[in-house]
């Protein structure tokens, strides 16, 4: 199983090298890969070396950067709560992002970048409240619980961003420039911002990998072998929140990425949340560059935005694995 992994965690790479290259040489104007790398080891002055280098290079870097949140957020969500269906959303990371990001818009109080902050607040207060639904009462927050309460704060959030999003002809433009999750327009800007977020939540995410281990158990014997179950589902959910929220807040909701990757990944390395978290940030990384190269090469010269195209390759490959592979234990 290790030499699986490792051979699977070197073509990976691979493919994640390629699709980097690409994405810095396919677009409205193509550039040649020798050009690309002149333009990254030595820079220069052409117009070349400039849509690489202030263009496509911090676009390739947040496409990398929120592909491998995503990979890591649909792991932990479905190692959270048990559930092989489960993605981001389900903790209304979604929702609350798109929830203050309407409002924001609708208050004039953000705009551009501003909106990150505003969409992580978001995410961050709905993901607490559904954590402090679920966790109601006797028994704590359980999975099933979790799963209620953010479908719940979802759907009241919907509603919310519905009605604030119909009044105002205005605000249906911006809101849904920002609601198809898409690369394109956004850079070094939103990868500033959101990068220490991602960093946090990833170190967060690897301390939790062997107590998830433990929960995948089930809670009476992950509390016998020493397990927190209470904090490990904090600290996954506040990951999530981290993770997703910063990543929905800056390029949109980008769906099917975490809940199609970590199935991959466990296919690949079976339950050991170790690995599946790693190659989960690996797998998201490569699929989401490739979806934008994908987009950009389909509706030359003009682009189809990252998420559809996220959308369009992941469904046909989550239901080859439903249907062609035993999904791994959680």
């Amino acid at each position: 199983m290790r030499g699986q992994v490792l051979t699977a965690t070197a073509v990976g790479l691979t493919v994640l090298a390629t699709a980097g290259l690409l994405s810095l040489a396919v677009g409205a104007r193509a550039i040649a890969p020798a050009d690309v790398l002149d333009a990254l080891l030595h820079g220069g002055g052409t117009q070349e070396a400039a849509i690489v280098t202030d263009v496509r290079v911090p676009r390739t870097l947040l496409g990398i950067a929120v592909g491998a949140a995503l990979g890591i957020g649909g792991a932990l969500m479905q190692g959270l709560t048990r559930n092989p269906l489960a993605d981001p959303g389900l903790l209304g990371v979604n929702a609350g992002a798109a929830a203050a990001v309407v409002l924001a818009f609708a208050l004039g109080v953000a705009g551009g970048a501003g909106a990150v902050w505003c969409a992580m607040l978001g995410a961050g207060i709905a993901s607490a409240a559904v954590y402090a639904i679920g966790s109601a009462g006797r028994g704590g927050a359980t999975p099933v619980r979790l799963a209620l309460a953010g479908t719940a704060i979802t759907a009241a959030l919907t509603a919310v961003v519905s009605g604030v999003v119909l009044a105002d002809e205005q605000l249906v433009q911006q809101y849904r420039a920002w609601l198809v999750g898409a690369l394109g327009g956004r850079g070094r800007d939103e990868l500033s911002t959101i990068l220490p977020f991602l960093l946090a939540g990833g170190v967060l995410a690897a301390l939790l990998a062997r107590p998830l281990n433990a929960i995948a158990l089930g809670d009476d014997q992950a509390r016998a072998l020493g397990a927190r179950v209470g904090i490990t589902r904090i600290g996954a959910a506040a990951a999530v929140a981290l993770l997703c929220g910063a990543s929905t807040a800056a390029v949109g909701p980008i769906l099917f990425l975490g809940l199609t990757v970590p199935h991959a990944a466990r296919a690949i390395a079976g339950p050991d949340q170790r690995w599946v978290l790693a190659l989960s940030a690996l797998l998201g990384a490569a699929l989401l560059l490739l979806a934008d190269v994908a987009g950009r090469v389909l509706a030359s010269p003009g682009e189809v935005q990252a998420g559809v195209m996220v959308t369009v390759v992941g469904a046909p490959v989550f239901i080859l694995l439903v249907r062609r592979a035993r999904i791994a234990a959680l």
